[in-house]
């Protein structure tokens, strides 16, 4: 199973992805904004194999936007919004990635190490109707579809370097959508449930369980922009929250 077909488990009018008191994104736009964005991509001459650095904050884009480009049959990378200039640095040169994704305006540090070493910026966001822009433009619709297959490389992660440097780590569509679906099969997770996003993005857990299990279900997943304690309940009471998963300092 690839990532797109993952997908296409929620009812079109169904809520997929919410952002409290800013944007609310139907399966239908998620799928069609994925589905646009892998053809923008891969008119930009990046496919299969390529490896794409991401750097944004916990939301719907970073959801996508690795969406896209594993759509795109290329490999996302996504970094910590809050690393040094050097941890950048050493974490661009390791990935060797085409370009580097951040939002307009923001990740000034992740763009000063990306010119150092020649990869190129894409900037990436969401309109007011959850429409994807890129680099200032929506995505088009009429460039050439991509064909994902279950055994390309979806996902680069690296290791947490606690006992030497991080290690980096390769993981395809099929070891992503297993284990979204032993996750969903083990939490008994349905449409009707709602997720709230703790975890950052750029995380294996936010990613796996919060995002990948949600969707696989046909459920909807809730994203903060980052976790607060003090905001945690009034905000599962607001939106109605019937998953967490999170680490022993969150709890």
């Amino acid at each position: 199973m690839q990532l797109r077909q993952l997908l296409d488990a929620g009812a079109a009018d169904r809520l997929a992805l919410r952002q409290l008191d800013n944007l609310d994104i139907s399966y239908a736009r998620v799928r069609a904004d994925v589905d646009a964005l892998a053809r923008a991509l891969r008119a930009r001459g990046i496919g299969a194999g390529d490896r794409i650095a991401v750097s944004l904050a916990n939301g719907p884009k970073i959801v996508m936007a690795f969406f896209g480009i594993a759509c795109a049959r290329a490999v996302a990378a996504p970094l910590n919004p809050a690393y040094t200039r050097d941890e950048y640095a050493f974490y661009l040169e390791d990935i060797g990635p085409k370009a580097l994704v951040v939002a307009p305006g923001a990740s000034p540090l992740a763009r000063d190490a990306a010119a150092t070493l020649g990869i190129p910026v894409v900037e990436l966001t969401l309109d007011e109707r959850g429409r994807l822009v890129l680099d200032g433009t929506l995505v088009p619709l009429d460039a050439p579809p991509a064909a994902p297959l279950d055994d390309d490389i979806a996902l680069f992660l690296h290791t947490s370097g606690t006992t030497s440097r991080p290690k980096g780590v390769p993981l395809t569509h099929r070891n992503l959508t297993t284990s979204a679906r032993n996750i969903v099969r083990s939490y008994r997770i349905e449409p009707r449930d709602v997720s709230m996003c703790v975890m950052p993005l750029f995380h294996v857990h936010g990613l796996i369980f919060s995002t990948l299990a949600t969707l696989l279900a046909g459920a909807t997943e809730i994203i903060p922009e980052r976790f607060s304690a003090s905001a945690f309940w009034p905000d599962v009471r607001r939106s109605g929250a019937t998953i967490v998963s999170a680490v022993p300092t969150i709890y």
